[in-house]
């Protein structure tokens, strides 16, 4: 079973105690984890102003960011009271991809942990949004908590897909199913498994097709071969036959709508084990990274630190 071992929060600038906090202190004392919260801030008239009086400016930087360190160390007072090993660091940056992405690296992570934030889809025709290039290029596996989250999660969906070759998806699912059975055994929250099974990949094609477009026998075939790998995911990590689901269609919109139904608390999927030629994930994580009724736990294919 997977051991989380530093859990990375990524705090919000704005000094409020997020959702994300909540979950993140609660992850970390479940797991037995090291947490550290880490707040990128930056005021763009103190660097203006340092144009003119830099000494004046290095004051007043370091007043206002002293303002937020003892904020931080506020919040993390109580925690280690509870016996939770707890850091924080604010650092005087723009919370960009790089600079984001740089301090991941440098931390060695197993788990990163931040607000999910709802990107309008015009402002996603411009630039890609700080989740999405996580969803990328975060080294660790990636936890984006929702708005309305409760602390601990009590209910976990997995959602595998069996559509690839195991040994194509490096491990993937099994990684999933990793993740998603420690998670639920340190909070003791209920977990479900989901395989959404209406898609196929055909030959050396990196693209799915709907299998009820393919000839009856190979359907049958396929569905067969699935059923077979989902039941052996299930057994070997102790999942219980009413908490396994098969369902079809298309992927997103039937994870989408099983997870807001049955009111799951989070989803536990993996990021596309290849990329598009815009370097995008997949299709299916980040239309959910938009849509998700719940907080997403994003898993990684592979990581940096294993």
């Amino acid at each position: 079973m997977l051991k989380l071992k530093r859990i990375l929060l990524i705090a919000p600038p704005e000094m409020n105690r997020s959702p994300a906090f909540e979950r993140a202190e609660a992850l970390a004392r479940a797991a037995g984890a090291l947490l550290h919260i880490v707040a990128f801030d930056y005021v763009q008239a103190l660097a203006v102003a340092g144009l003119f009086d830099p000494n004046a400016m290095a004051q007043a930087r370091e007043g206002y960011l002293q303002v937020h360190r003892q904020w931080l160390e506020q919040q993390a007072r109580f925690q280690r009271s509870a016996r939770l090993p707890v850091s924080t660091e604010v650092v005087w940056a723009r919370t960009t991809p790089a600079h984001v992405l740089e301090y991941i690296n440098d931390f060695h992570a197993d788990l990163v942990i931040k607000d999910m934030h709802y990107v309008p889809a015009l402002e996603r025709a411009f630039h890609r949004p700080l989740d999405w290039v996580l969803l990328r290029d975060c080294p660790a596996h990636l936890h984006l908590v929702s708005e309305n989250a409760k602390p601990v999660p009590a209910k976990i969906l997995a959602a595998v897909d069996l559509s690839h070759l195991e040994e194509l998806t490096q491990g993937i699912n099994d990684r999933i199913l990793n993740l998603a059975t420690t998670l639920a055994g340190a909070t003791e929250a209920t977990l479900h498994l989901l395989n959404v099974c209406n898609w196929s990949v055909l030959g050396d094609a990196a693209m799915s097709v709907p299998t009820l477009s393919l000839d009856h026998s190979l359907c049958e075939a396929i569905t067969d071969t699935q059923q077979e790998a989902f039941d052996a995911l299930a057994e070997r990590y102790g999942i219980g036959k009413p908490r396994r689901h098969q369902l079809t269609g298309i992927p997103h919109k039937v994870i989408e709508l099983f997870a807001r139904q049955n009111a799951f608390d989070m989803l536990v999927l993996g990021s596309a084990y290849h990329r598009d030629v815009d370097g995008s994930v997949g299709s299916t994580v980040e239309t959910l990274t938009n849509r998700a009724p719940c907080s997403l736990m994003i898993v990684k294919p592979t990581s940096g630190f294993d």
